[in-house]
């Protein structure tokens, strides 16, 4: 492992909190990142925060992680590393055994690497596509994905694609309706600045419409929130 670093938000007031009974009720969660193809250990970008209000937050850089879960607290974790696609996974705590959650993680070969030619009506879901909650800005993590998108574009001139939009079926459906829209205009707004078309960019909103999951779960919920691309022509 070759860096830790941990960031901790504690609120209110309490701060005479008796640290040994936290330590004796603390899960601790590690598990290793590996090469689904191989076996292999790879070197990633690990970063971790409790849900559901990021009050805790780590990055952990290296081939392995081990982080404490505290106050019985569920988390997120994000792995990213060169050459896969990024990876994320819910951590519950009610899953441990002996006080410790074991987890490796496997990573895939990244969906958008591999290959450059789509064949029409193929529909192809950014995964690492990450925007600020309840917002249209793209984070800056993100721009690798797209910048895969436009490499697969400019290798394809003919190719036309449609960004399709979706939210989570939570919340007023008007709003849904509007972030799914804004979402999919950032990301053509992104890839057309790196010299593609517009008219080769098509977009559609769907807001909460088009579920993956009906589970009510964070992380269903999760999953139905995303950006999926369409090649219309090719």
């Amino acid at each position: 492992m070759k860096a830790f670093i941990t960031f901790s938000l504690i609120f209110g007031l309490g701060l005479g909190v008796n640290l040994a009974q936290d330590q004796d009720s603390t899960v601790v969660a590690e598990g290793r990142i590996i090469d689904g193809a191989t076996g292999q250990t790879v070197a990633a970008r690990i970063t971790y925060q409790s849900l559901p209000y990021g009050n805790r937050v780590g990055v952990i850089t290296g081939d392995k992680y081990n982080f404490p879960m505290f106050d019985g607290e569920k988390y997120s974790i994000v792995v990213e590393a060169k050459g896969f696609a990024q990876v994320k996974y819910m951590l519950d705590p009610a899953e441990a055994k002996d006080w410790k959650l074991v987890r490796d993680i496997e990573l895939g070969e990244h969906s958008a690497a591999k290959k450059d030619k789509h064949a029409v009506g193929h529909v192809m879901r950014l995964d690492n596509l990450i925007f600020e909650v309840g917002k249209s800005k793209i984070n800056p993590d993100s721009y690798g994905e797209l910048d895969l998108v436009v490499n697969m574009m400019n290798n394809n001139p003919t190719m036309i694609v449609q960004l399709e939009g979706h939210t989570d079926y939570l919340g007023d459906p008007k709003e849904n309706l509007k972030l799914s829209q804004a979402r999919v205009d950032a990301v053509k707004d992104y890839v057309t600045s790196k010299g593609i078309k517009k008219d080769r960019v098509k977009t559609k909103a769907f807001g909460g419409t088009n579920p993956l999951s009906r589970d009510n779960t964070p992380e269903a919920h999760r999953m139905n929130r995303r950006v999926e691309l369409r090649i219309l022509e090719n």
